[in-house]
């Protein structure tokens, strides 16, 4: 029988959450009927995910275990299980638990009203201040990034059509991100507003420093908004500096004068400085990212998956 569902789970220091997770997952699909498989990508936390991954593939035929070779990312592993996928649909959702699995037949619902892709959105974020506002900065960026309106909904609780993963079947950059690289491939975004709980176990791996750079990642990586802006503030930092010129120059012809006072002159050189240091900043960061994909850096590398040791130990019965 044809797998119809593949749902991606990208682990990272989970040991304790995924037989639960495992659980709550099996009974939901079993619940919408679809023959599915189970993904597991561990993208080397640390911890004994991996052992228990292996534990609950040899329980569950329906479950595979891929294994990346360091810490890649969330995004590239999820790329990693994407590409892995064998069903006519993909399910993605984190493994804390705080997308509950319950969840996963309204994104079905919504899919079948003519999406390619559906979010499973919250209702309100359960981050601290600081995590909230991060999150929303990402989103913007993301907006940006990906052209579409439905960009402020986003989520890693998603589900899309599989074909969708052609669009960028050829893609190899460390810079990752699936939201991105699913509006290569269909514009029908669609949105569902889905239950979100507490994670019960852990803290999330996305700390404030690692949303800022995500975002800076993705501004950079799938968007040329940063170099429009530095041509912006070039173009009216060009246009203050030329009134100012005209400034002075209107004073000293009518008064015979030039302008006095060293602390004026000195703010309005470091303005000028900050833009063009600002400028070469945005400059630097298109040109490290052309510089790592020319070093043509893989997004990941797989170190084991459980397939290849359940057919190894067939081999030696």
């Amino acid at each position: 029988m044809s797998i119809r569902l593949s749902v991606v789970i990208p682990v990272y220091r989970s040991q304790a959450m995924l037989p639960e997770l495992h659980r709550r997952l099996v009974a939901a699909l079993e619940t919408i009927g679809d023959p599915f498989e189970i993904i597991l990508v561990e993208d080397c936390g640390g911890d004994d995910s991996w052992s228990v991954i292996e534990s609950l593939s040899a329980a569950d035929p329906r479950v595979r275990g891929l294994r990346l070779a360091r810490n890649y990312g969330q995004h590239n592993a999820l790329l990693c299980g994407i590409r892995a996928a064998r069903g006519e649909l993909i399910v993605t959702i984190d493994d804390d638990l705080q997308n509950p699995p319950e969840e996963i037949h309204r994104l079905l619902v919504k899919l079948d009203e003519g999406c390619d892709v559906v979010y499973g959105y919250p209702q309100a974020e359960t981050h601290g201040f600081l995590r909230d506002q991060a999150s929303r900065i990402t989103k913007l960026a993301l907006k940006s990034a990906m052209g579409v309106e439905s960009a402020s909904k986003v989520s890693a609780f998603r589900v899309f059509r599989t074909r969708l993963r052609e669009a960028f079947a050829a893609y190899c950059s460390p810079s990752v991100n699936i939201d991105v690289l699913l509006t290569w491939g269909t514009t029908r975004f669609g949105s569902v507003q889905v239950r979100q709980d507490e994670r019960a176990i852990g803290d999330s791996g996305y700390t404030l420093r690692k949303l800022i750079n995500h975002a800076i990642n993705m501004m950079t990586g799938f968007s040329v908004l940063p170099l429009q802006i530095a041509s912006v503030l070039g173009i009216a930092f060009g246009s203050v500096g030329f009134l100012v010129l005209l400034y002075v120059l209107l004073r000293y012809l009518i008064q015979g004068s030039a302008v006095p006072g060293f602390s004026f002159l000195a703010s309005i050189i470091a303005i000028f400085s900050g833009v063009q240091l600002f400028a070469l900043g945005i400059f630097g960061e298109y040109l490290a990212r052309m510089h790592f994909r020319s070093m043509e850096r893989p997004p990941y590398a797989l170190m084991s998956s459980t397939r290849e040791r359940a057919e190894s130990e067939n081999d030696h019965d």
